[in-house]
């Protein structure tokens, strides 16, 4: 089994490429050139590292004839729904050419790879209280350019399954969360707040932005995980919720994670400029059609994610402190 996975050196494709390794398939990766790969430098010498943008189809053709791969996973994104706000065009430009990219490369190779297309929870947006928690057909409302962004991709696997009969599986995965999670991420960024202020970098007060929103959270090693079965047995041409069916507020989850510090009393503060021009009140999806088709269901307590987070970054924040 050959994969490939686009963003292999992301958060959600180390951690693929990690179950995928497990698997015994062989792996290869695209990331964006100049860009880091700490996030796979362990499993550096298991995988094959293309430089690639995807935003050049002549680029992407090559990396598809280099690979030949059985399934593609198609992670490369930009995947910030507030930075989504500063850069509305970068975000739309970056995440539709790329993976028309993909596409057509692999519509001209005439290869028929397997291939999962990763949307995302933020496509349902507004959702009416009666239409929680949120199954597939709910319709989208989207309050965001990265949402925005990830309802043309959706709308794009689907034509392309449709009018080109490419083996494509669709997902919306809600939050997902665990190691290695970037810094702009809510939890992620109250848990280096927090790693600093234990280490005495930063002063003993937590900034934050809307504490009332509700989130389905799955730990990011049970999400790759429904992302192989998909890849395996799940139906071309359907879509698929990825998610825990269960909410935490972000209230919630400070909460948890301030009562895992070491030795420190922290002020928590709000910052404006972490509030959100829109933001979704509540989502919380169904995971039935996912368990009912592959038997799979989140299983990691999202305490332990939490937990394993904080100590992610309280060994990146010592690991910066000794350079």
């Amino acid at each position: 089994m050959i994969v490939l996975v686009t963003g292999i050196t992301g958060f959600v494709g180390s951690h693929f490429t990690e179950y995928a390794l497990r698997q015994r398939a062989a792996v290869s990766g695209s990331r964006l050139p100049g860009t880091s790969a700490e996030n796979i430098e362990h499993i550096r010498s298991d995988v094959g590292l293309f430089d690639v943008d995807l935003r050049d189809a002549t680029a992407v053709r090559g990396l598809l004839d280099a690979t030949a791969p059985d399934w593609i996973v198609h992670l490369a994104a930009h995947s910030s729904v507030g930075g989504s706000w500063d850069a509305p065009a970068e975000t739309l430009t970056n995440n539709l050419l790329s993976q028309l990219n993909v596409l057509e490369a692999i519509r001209q190779s005439g290869a028929r790879p397997r291939v999962l297309i990763v949307g995302s929870a933020d496509q349902y947006g507004d959702v009416d209280e009666h239409n929680l928690p949120i199954h597939e057909d709910v319709p989208f409302r989207p309050l965001s350019p990265y949402a925005v962004s990830k309802v043309a991709q959706d709308a794009m696997g689907y034509q392309y399954w449709r009018s080109h009969g490419l083996p494509i599986v669709r997902t919306r995965a809600f939050n997902h969360e665990g190691p290695r999670r970037g810094e702009a991420f809510v939890t992620s960024s109250f848990a280096l707040q927090i790693a600093e202020i234990e280490a005495g970098l930063r002063e003993p007060v937590l900034r934050v932005g809307n504490l009332n929103a509700q989130r389905d959270y799955t730990d990011v090693r049970d999400v790759v995980r429904a992302y192989w079965l998909l890849l395996k047995d799940g139906q071309a041409g359907e879509v698929y919720n990825v998610c825990s069916g269960r909410a935490w507020s972000i209230k919630a989850v400070l909460e948890f994670l301030l009562s895992e510090v070491r030795d420190r009393t922290i002020e928590v503060r709000e910052d404006a400029a972490r509030l959100r021009a829109a933001d979704v009140p509540v989502l919380v999806g169904d995971p039935g059609k996912i368990h009912r088709a592959l038997g799979w269901r989140a299983e990691i307590p999202f305490e332990q994610t939490l937990r394993d987070l904080l100590d992610y970054w309280r060994e990146q924040v010592a690991r910066r402190r000794s350079r």
